[in-house]
């Protein structure tokens, strides 16, 4: 069965909770569409995060990421939307998110959010 797009993300146990490190990952692939006029925006999605008890499971996070393809938003919700379901789905020690949208228009727009959990490390 071919694989397909799911707001699902998976988690699996950090294998080293009592020690701080960073996981990053770069999407340079990410498109949502314009909720003005319907056209493709095309994005790299940065995240970095310091795991508390669990940790993104890299294929749920794509899968996740493409089910943005075919939504209208604005590159200041989608950042944020990113943000907030993944620290709802693993609750970080800290995270960020950095949408790095192409050139629309004349204009590169990066949009950058944060949650800072219990304790942030990085600066």
């Amino acid at each position: 069965m071919p694989t397909k797009p799911s707001k699902a993300i998976e988690t699996f146990p950090n294998p080293k909770p009592g020690r701080d490190y960073e996981i990053s990952f770069e999407c340079p692939e990410f498109t949502c569409l314009c909720p003005r006029t319907g056209q493709p925006d095309f994005a790299t999605i940065r995240i970095r995060y310091v795991p508390d008890k669990l940790c993104v499971e890299l294929k749920s996070l794509k899968l996740y990421l493409w089910s943005y393809r075919n939504e209208g938003a604005f590159h200041e919700a989608v950042t944020n939307n990113i943000l907030d379901d993944l620290v709802r789905a693993c609750r970080p020690r800290f995270m960020q998110v950095v949408g790095d949208f192409f050139v629309r228009g004349g204009i590169h727009t990066v949009v950058t959010a944060t949650h800072e959990g219990s304790s942030s490390p990085i600066s």
